[in-house]
């Protein structure tokens, strides 16, 4: 009962920082519908129960995206959970294209917990890009999306096979999409790092 009272503990801290955030799909979904994603992805597909993996995967975002700090997820989740959400969050005052090459770069090194969580975001992304693109994408910057997941993906395999193959079937759907989308071009895409 204790691990389940410690989850909505942390769904409830994410909500409210993330209260007044939407995702960039042309509905402006709620925001918190993410990283709830990301977390089911993990029990459901990856068959992953650990608390304190649930907690930072619902959390993954605050650190990056809020007014929430390292200092409050700590006090309010615990050295362990603080230390995972620190592992998946950018460092915002990098430029975005330094903060792309890192996520590729550090991704190797991250712990096995860091690279589940990655996993799972990307898949969630890519299904994103996929059936509801940001406003604005063209054709061409989701292809790189799906080309750069790939390259942070690729440093996180060996973790967990079931999430590996459901991020596999994602950006193959994710391809056919958009190649079979009438403004698609043909040719390679190039790489957004």
């Amino acid at each position: 009962m204790h691990a389940v009272a410690e989850i909505l503990k942390a769904l409830r801290f994410a909500a409210i920082k993330h209260r007044d955030h939407r995702r960039k799909d042309p509905d402006a979904s709620p925001y918190i519908n993410h990283p709830i994603e990301v977390a089911e992805l993990l029990v459901r597909r990856g068959e992953l129960t650990e608390h304190e993996l649930l907690q930072a995967a619902i959390l993954h975002d605050t650190i990056e995206d809020t007014d929430a700090t390292a200092e409050e997820i700590e006090n309010e989740f615990g050295p362990a959970v603080r230390s995972l959400v620190e592992e998946v969050s950018d460092d915002k005052s990098l430029p975005k294209q330094e903060r792309k090459r890192l996520q590729v770069e550090n991704a190797p090194g991250l712990s096995t917990h860091a690279k589940l969580i990655k996993l799972a975001d990307k898949i969630c992304n890519v299904r994103d890009v996929t059936h509801a693109p940001p406003a604005g994408w063209s054709l061409e910057r989701r292809a790189e999306y799906i080309t750069w997941s790939r390259s942070v993906v690729a440093g996180c395999r060996g973790v967990n096979p079931s999430l590996e193959r459901e991020f596999d079937t994602a950006c193959a759907e994710a391809e056919a999409e958009l190649k079979a989308h009438p403004d698609a071009s043909p040719g390679p895409t190039k790489s957004p790092a």
